[in-house]
């Protein structure tokens, strides 16, 4: 348990490191794209998959925080120019509302 929480820090740092890429664009064009809108969501997806082993999530909840993964990983590899780019936003703001409503509750 330990060790993911370590993993999901990592993470946390990488993704803000992306976003902060992404903001300051300072590569070019393509390196840029590669890793904010693409490597940010694939570092997303692996972070909620890894909250799934860290919070006891219901059976129910936890096959929509699965589609969330999913749709970040899938929505990272889809063209920039689809129509459903808008795929990995959705999974993401899905995976960050599931976080938030099913922490469980301080004793």
């Amino acid at each position: 348990m330990q060790r993911i929480k370590q993993y999901n820090a990592i993470l946390s740092v990488l993704i803000l490191l992306c976003l902060v890429v992404g903001w300051t664009k300072p590569f070019s064009f393509d390196l840029n794209v590669l890793i904010y809108n693409r490597l940010f969501f694939i570092l997303v997806g692996i972070s909620f998959f890894l909250q799934t082993k860290m919070v006891p999530y219901t059976q129910k909840i936890l096959y929509v925080m699965y589609a969330a993964i999913a749709c970040c990983v899938i929505g990272a590899f889809l063209p920039l120019e689809s129509s459903f780019t808008n795929l990995k936003t959705i999974g993401l703001f899905a995976g960050i509302i599931i976080t938030f409503f099913n922490r469980p509750k301080a004793a």
